[in-house]
């Protein structure tokens, strides 16, 4: 992914880190060293709850204080691509991945395939084949039946042209967005686990940061996402979060059951 610049200003330093690269916890599941030590636990545990938003939110919370770290992807358009899974450290995609990968798996063993098919197209692992923006990685994992897009009255349509990543050209992204006033008005229509994408107003890129939409104990609207600005994973609240970074349009991705469990169902 280009380096998304995970809930920064945006800047030239950072660009969309999401393609190019890049606690507090439930059950009693001890830190990770590296790798993907907690994972499993976490994901047998989660079999607990039945729905997928369940699992998102249990999983997102139980990752709560990882730290953040940029660049962890591996591979260039000259350099061989390497598959890396690990829940030591995340940048706001390869968090949001993960806790994806890991809530539709049925058992440990499913973990890393999941990985491959919600990070690369296809599953094909091959820089060129990652989902270096996000708008694709919407796309593909909406054609896959990973998640479905969340519609709302007052969507509007607008264009993005990206060349932030250099090694695939210029892309145009045709974009139905959310704008901020019409989300914070439909509440109601959101649920724990969505996964929300906020768009930039960078002429070059199409997002600047992603996370899940999470409910506090008051029922306030939260995000919960990997930050770099504060270095770690953790909860804040979405509306100030959208002030802050003067955010316009959002989209939102709402993450399905697994075929197969539908199937079996």
């Amino acid at each position: 992914m280009p380096a998304m610049p995970c809930d920064s200003q945006p800047s030239r330093r950072y660009v969309l880190q999401i393609l190019a690269g890049g606690a507090c916890l439930a059950g009693g599941v001890a830190p990770a060293a590296a790798g993907e030590q907690r994972i499993g636990p976490l994901i047998v545990e989660a079999q607990k709850l039945p729905a997928i938003s369940q699992r998102v939110d249990f999983i997102a919370t139980a990752l709560k204080g990882t730290r953040y770290r940029g660049y962890t992807l591996i591979g260039g358009p000259r350099r061989a691509e390497k598959f890396v899974a690990r829940d030591d450290a995340f940048d706001c995609v390869t968090y949001c991945e993960t806790v994806l990968a890991a809530a539709m798996a049925r058992d440990p063993a499913q973990f890393e395939a999941n990985l491959r098919t919600i990070r690369y197209h296809n599953g094909v692992v091959d820089w060129r084949e990652r989902n270096h923006y996000f708008f694709e990685w919407g796309q593909h994992n909406v054609e896959n039946k990973t998640c479905r897009w969340v519609a709302m009255d007052g969507a509007i349509d607008i264009q993005k042209t990206v060349t932030a990543e250099r090694g695939l050209g210029r892309r145009k992204f045709p974009m139905t967005v959310i704008p901020r006033e019409t989300l914070l008005a439909n509440k109601s229509q959101l649920a724990a686990g969505d996964i929300v994408g906020f768009v930039t107003q960078r002429t070059n890129l199409d997002y600047f940061h992603v996370g899940f939409v999470a409910y506090g104990g008051k029922g306030e609207l939260l995000l919960r996402h990997a930050s770099q600005t504060r270095r770690r994973v953790l909860d804040e609240r979405l509306d100030r979060f959208m002030t802050k970074y003067r955010v316009r349009y959002v989209t939102l991705l709402r993450p399905q059951e697994p075929v197969s469990d539908k199937k079996a169902g």
